[in-house]
């Protein structure tokens, strides 16, 4: 199943590092581009329909880290 969940952070460079950060990662089922501006990112995942899938918990405490929270 898809999950779309979008971040808004306080500048563009900042969002811009949060973005480079997801890409970084290297995880084939994980899609990050800037969503309407420079201050939010849009992140489409797909998540295991088996057993519990952590992926949103990591991306939530990842954007804390760069001050940004979920808006959607």
């Amino acid at each position: 199943m898809q999950n779309q969940i979008i971040y808004q952070f306080p500048s563009g460079q900042i969002a811009n590092r949060f973005l480079n950060d997801v890409n970084a990662e290297q995880r084939p089922h994980i899609k990050a581009k800037l969503y309407r501006g420079s201050v939010k990112v849009q992140v489409t995942y797909h998540y295991s329909d088996t057993g519990f899938d952590s992926t949103s918990a990591e991306l939530d405490d990842l954007a804390r880290r760069y001050d940004g929270e979920e808006v959607s």
